[in-house]
């Protein structure tokens, strides 16, 4: 009899035990468990750790909570100024009620990659092509906000939305290319006008200092005639100047003689005139 009680005993404890194993669960940290109990969902959502559940009874749901990165395939669309351009983008989401997460909607990371394609669509359509360009800051917000209006009904968050890249035709880019060459072009040509415009008033002003200074030019000339010596595979055509071969020519002629006065044809008398017949 006694030894008929231990058997029993002994089936019932390896009964509970095996009950117990089959109802002990681990959830970890970055997850929390939603537990169903014959269909319906129980108030309490597990934390992380060891919890039991009712076996056939009760099913546990463990919900990440971790930061999604999901990638949104390229999507092709219309700018407003009628430019046919290929967008992508990345969107970084995660679950801030499980409870939400489970039972609003059959499959929260396909409900956010399908509406994030969608807004890119939208986003693509309501925007020109230099703001898909040059203000992705502002698209970026605008398509966070379009995504993460329906989200929160589903117990999702959106954390981050980036558009990766915007690719455009092979005649858009060469168009593109031709108009910056033609802008750099023209900001050259100005430029270098500038400067032409700024040389031309230094070399009115040191004209003018010339004039007023005429030794200033012959100094001009020497550091130029210098300037051009320290080249030694060149030819110097040296302009001489004119004032100076007339100083020279006047240096090279004798002086005229000088008569003495009582010979000189002014202070001699005046001839008697011849009286005619």
């Amino acid at each position: 009899m006694v030894e008929d009680l231990l058997a029993a005993g002994a089936a019932v404890g390896i009964a509970g035990l095996a009950y117990l194993i089959a109802g002990a669960r681990v959830v970890k940290q970055y997850e929390r468990g939603v537990v169903f109990r014959l269909g319906r969902v129980l108030g309490d959502i597990r934390k992380p750790g060891f919890t039991l559940v009712i076996p056939a009874v009760d099913k546990l749901r463990k919900v990440n909570l971790q930061i999604v990165t999901m990638p949104v395939p390229a999507q092709e669309g219309i700018t407003r100024d009628n430019v046919t351009v290929r967008v992508d983008a990345v969107v970084y989401f995660k679950v801030v009620d499980p409870e939400a997460a489970i039972v609003n909607v059959e499959d929260y990371r396909f409900a956010v990659s399908q509406m994030a394609q969608t807004s890119l669509r939208s986003i693509i359509g309501k925007s020109e092509l230099d703001d898909l360009l040059s203000d992705r800051e502002k698209l970026n917000q605008g398509l966070e906000l379009m995504i993460d209006s329906p989200a929160v009904g589903w117990g999702v968050q959106i954390d981050r939305v980036e558009i990766k890249d915007v690719s455009l035709p092979d005649t858009m880019k060469r168009s593109m290319a031709r108009q910056a060459e033609a802008d750099r072009e023209r900001r050259a040509r100005i430029i270098n006008a500038d400067a032409e415009l700024q040389a031309s008033k230094k070399l009115a002003e040191a004209a003018q200092q010339m004039e007023d200074t005429p030794s200033a030019l012959q100094l001009r000339l020497l550091q130029t005639v210098v300037a051009v010596a320290a080249e030694k595979n060149s030819t110097l055509v040296l302009p001489f100047p004119v004032e100076l071969l007339r100083f020279l020519e006047k240096a090279q002629q004798p002086a005229p003689a000088t008569l003495p006065p009582s010979k000189s044809p002014q202070n001699s008398p005046p001839r008697p005139e011849r009286a005619t017949p």
